[in-house]
């Protein structure tokens, strides 16, 4: 064996699954959210939204059983990750994938749903307050923060109040509302300082930014679902701080597009699928003429923008497979050359 294969076999055998990978997910379960969303608007086939429900519930499945059992061949500690500066608040993702499969499910058998969001909330709550803990603490410096900052406290404290209600409890749901708007303003406040004060965040990274629009939508449905969906003039103001904060997603595409495609594009996902959402559960809500086919061209396009980067995503996995299998085809190949020469130069000798 080489020197180089040995360097990839060991980059191989001690790598755990980047907790990106979750965002897959979790952008599905936003797709579904969007055909969700659509159906109180649009006469569908209630077949359509639960299709893209499980499919999100089959990804998110196979996504943990993929960290778990790589996590016990490379006998690599999850804790590294949880406490890894740009990873460990995307593990948010986990529980808020489970309150929003757990707020679906409960529409057809209330109790399973009910076990999944109570689960899930719990999980989130546990998660998140040990996050802070370890902020609190100073484990964390400023130039670290991230969009993904705002998931374990904000993206999760609404989704679990959107959760808590569709299972009946109200009162635990404003709860976590008033959990999640607090750290909304100061997990906003501590990533703008970082984005003015520090050096500008890695390309890695960039797609996190994307993050920052989810709190507003998320949060809007949300106050629908504990107001009845009754337009109130904080629903007004979610809906006005949504819409800026998209045309300042908007001013950042000239940023996004000059960066070179990965798995952490997946980013994107879930803050467009939340802004669609949020918009079409408006359109139904201000009874805007025609709102059934704006809706239906909404959740058609949101699921054409995610599938297109999965399709991108495939296509570059199977890529990178390629080129593994090929570089490891010429590595053989030249290991088998030098031991053919080697042999050679020693039946010359004798």
């Amino acid at each position: 064996m080489t020197q180089a294969t040995a360097g990839r076999s060991a980059v191989t055998a001690t790598s755990r699954i980047p907790l990106n990978t979750l965002a897959v997910a979790l952008g599905v379960a936003g797709v579904a959210e969007t055909w969700s969303a659509a159906s109180a608007v649009v006469e569908l086939p209630p077949a359509v939204p639960q299709v893209f429900w499980g499919t999100a519930a089959v990804a998110m499945v196979w996504l943990i059983t993929a960290h778990v059992v790589r996590g016990i061949r490379v006998k690599s500690p999850l804790k590294d990750q949880l406490r890894h500066p740009a990873q460990g608040p995307l593990a948010a993702i986990v529980p808020v994938i489970g309150m929003l499969l757990g707020s679906d499910l409960v529409t057809w058998s209330p109790v399973a749903g009910t076990v999944l969001v109570l689960v899930s909330l719990t999980a989130a709550s546990v998660f998140a307050g040990w996050l802070v803990s370890t902020w609190t603490a100073g484990h964390i410096e400023l130039g670290a923060l991230h969009g993904g900052y705002l998931l374990p406290t904000v993206a999760g404290g609404f989704v679990a109040a959107s959760a808590a209600d569709a299972i009946g409890l109200r009162a635990l749901g404003w709860a976590a509302f008033g959990v999640a708007s607090l750290f909304w303003v100061v997990m906003t406040t501590l990533l703008i300082a970082r984005l003015i004060s520090r050096p500008p965040l890695p390309d890695a990274l960039v797609p996190t930014l994307a993050v920052v629009v989810a709190p507003p939508a998320v949060g809007g449905l949300a106050l629908f679902a504990l107001t009845d969906h009754v337009s109130t003039p904080l629903s007004l103001a979610f809906a006005g701080l949504t819409a800026i904060l998209a045309m300042a997603q908007i001013a950042l595409i000239p940023r996004y597009r000059r960066l070179s495609f990965t798995l952490g594009f997946w980013s994107f996902t879930f803050p467009v699928a939340a802004v669609v959402s949020y918009t079409i559960t408006w359109l139904g809500v201000g009874a805007v003429p025609g709102a059934e086919y704006i809706a239906l061209v909404l959740a058609v396009a949101t699921t054409v923008f995610v599938a297109w980067i999965g399709v991108r995503s495939l296509a570059g996995i199977l890529g990178a497979r390629a080129r593994r299998h090929e570089e490891a085809v010429l590595t053989d190949a030249d290991d088998a050359n030098a031991a053919m020469t080697h042999t050679g130069a020693l039946a010359a000798r004798q």
